[in-house]
């Protein structure tokens, strides 16, 4: 995706690197996936954690149905948004952490540290809400995926908008989105329904429902 985004001088708004707050949460994720990954290889502790924190903290939507009880009292809230510091792998966390702290460079120095976590989390509740309702999954769902499709889907709208402004054509925004959802169609037959797609789209639409509202520049 290109980043027309500049200042009215025409200068590119940009910063040195990711802020210090992507890096406190994609830190907070990977230091929970270095130790399930050191459990899981008997190298910390003496069992495997990863199953034990995903029953904890992953997203399960039989708990909103009420085909299970909850382990411990407000799961079925906290797992709204719990369930995206987990993933399934150090290639897992790798994706959705380069993702987040290169979306999260430009996006914050648009809107500001406090308004990019409110999209953050919004992407990640609204992922969670989207797949509650889509799914009848009972595998746990995972990941910061959601939250990344909020700042993919903020982004595009501001793309959008800028091309709009300047006279640009708007294709490649288009071409964006429908290049996205052709990713998810292709990666879900790939994986044999193993894809979260309707976490992504909830999270997509957080992130575009936010650039029309408090995330709007």
């Amino acid at each position: 995706m290109s980043n027309p985004f500049t200042n009215d001088a025409g200068t590119r708004q940009s910063q040195a690197g990711a802020p210090g707050f992507m890096w406190a949460l994609v830190g907070i994720m990977a230091l929970i996936e270095l130790v399930l990954s050191l459990s899981s290889s008997g190298l910390f502790g003496t069992q495997d954690l990863r199953w034990p924190a995903f029953l904890l903290g992953a997203f399960w939507q039989p708990l909103l149905s009420g085909g299970v009880m909850p382990a411990y009292p407000g799961q079925p809230v906290l797992m709204f948004v719990t369930y995206a510091f987990l993933h399934g792998g150090i290639l897992h966390l790798v994706m959705n952490g380069v993702i987040l702290l290169s979306l999260g460079k430009f996006v914050s120095a648009q809107i500001g540290a406090a308004r990019t976590l409110a999209v953050l989390f919004a992407a990640a509740v609204g992922g969670a809400a989207c797949f509650g309702l889509l799914s009848s999954s009972g595998a746990p769902m995972i990941g910061a995926s959601g939250a990344v499709f909020g700042l993919i889907g903020l982004w595009q709208v501001m793309e959008y908008r800028l091309r709009r402004r300047r006279g640009l054509p708007v294709r490649p925004v288009v071409m964006g989105v429908l290049g996205l959802a052709l990713v998810n169609v292709v990666l879900f037959m790939m994986l044999s329904g193993g894809l979260a797609w309707e976490a992504h789209l909830g999270g997509w639409i957080a992130g575009w429902l936010a650039a029309q509202s408090f995330a709007r520049v």
